[in-house]
């Protein structure tokens, strides 16, 4: 009587367990448009025309919405494609398909920069200053028009001697990429030819100087002659001024702007005391009218080493720093080069 008892109040319970789930086998076609199968497609499409849908007693509310198509086959198990076509969703392979390059205008507003344009875009600032030929971020003009691109990358001119596969090589680009991209339906491509490379960046030194990030300031504190055309502050005559001067209080201390090796230290009659620092990338900087020299040739120097102090010896008015920057032994303004 008990054992019987027993197995009475076991089938109970389990029919009362069983009750509070619903199992339903739906036609595609007859799921509401406002729940989750109104991403699914229509019976007769090429997903499987039923879907076994298992939902708790609160409409799905209370558990994860679960789908199973039929024949036991679960979204996982499908060809990406037919997972597009059943969640409606694109698969992320969709989104690493070459694409055909294509671009949008954008009209440059008050306080736009080209990292700030750049995150609006979803794209790399890289990309912004090659498309558009930018060679100093921070004078960009309001009112200018910008060419936005649909995806990343950056414009490479084609030389004498490259080919598909080699511009491929140089950036680690897919050459379909490149081929889709840029429409082209030969591997011949003529020299002078600006193509462009999806996926590619510019190299760390170039984004540095276009955003004027290279360098740091040898002394903090003022301009007082910059970097171009000037009178001469002893004859009166015009003459191009090769630095920046930087005034400040005698024996401030002058550091390297950028990381190097000091290729020479000494005194001439225009310079005074001066240190010649040599830098990667065809760079080298000098630093003249030092009170002390506090570096010696041949020493590698970290960026913000100490190399000397502010002085104003040799040809000066009084004490500053004249700081001069050699990009492959030709002079260029340090102040759009400094962070």
């Amino acid at each position: 009587m008990n054992f019987k008892y027993g197995t009475f109040i076991k089938v109970f319970l389990g029919c009362i367990l069983a009750a509070s789930f619903m199992y339903v086998v739906i036609p595609i076609d007859t799921v509401p448009n406002d729940g989750p199968g109104a991403l699914l497609p229509a019976a007769g499409d090429s997903a499987p025309e039923l879907l076994e849908a298992t939902l708790d007693n609160t409409g799905g509310m209370g558990m994860p919405y679960t789908v199973t198509l039929a024949g036991g086959l679960t979204a996982l198990d499908l060809a990406p494609d037919t997972q597009d076509a059943v969640s409606g969703v694109p698969g992320p392979e969709l989104y690493f398909r070459p694409q055909t390059l294509h671009f949008v205008p954008y009209t440059i507003q008050k306080d736009d920069t080209i990292s700030k344009i750049a995150q609006d875009f979803g794209l790399a600032q890289d990309t912004l200053i090659s498309v558009n030929g930018i060679k100093n971020s921070r004078l960009l003009q309001i009112g200018r028009m910008l060419k936005v691109p649909n995806q990343d990358g950056i414009v490479h001119t084609v030389k004498k001697g490259d080919t598909l596969s080699s511009i491929a090589g140089r950036y680690e680009c897919d050459m379909a990429a490149i081929r889709v991209a840029n429409e082209l339906f030969s591997e011949t491509i003529n020299a002078g030819t600006d193509i462009f490379v999806p996926g590619a960046r510019l190299d760390r030194v170039t984004l540095q100087e276009i955003n004027g990030e290279l360098f740091i300031w040898p002394v903090r504190s003022y301009v007082t002659s910059p970097y171009g055309y000037r009178s001469s502050p002893f004859t009166g005559k015009r003459q191009f001024h090769t630095g920046m001067d930087i005034g400040a209080p005698m024996g401030t201390p002058i550091q390297a702007a950028m990381a190097g090796r000091v290729s020479a230290t000494g005194y001439d009659d225009i310079s005074g005391n001066y240190v010649i620092i040599t830098h990667h990338s065809g760079y080298r900087t000098l630093y003249a009218h030092m009170s002390v020299i506090r570096t010696k040739t041949g020493t590698y120097v970290r960026t913000g080493d100490r190399i000397g102090d502010v002085g104003s010896t040799g040809l000066s008015t009084g004490p500053h720093v004249h700081f001069t920057v050699y990009k492959n032994g030709v002079t260029v303004n340090p102040r759009i080069l400094m962070k």
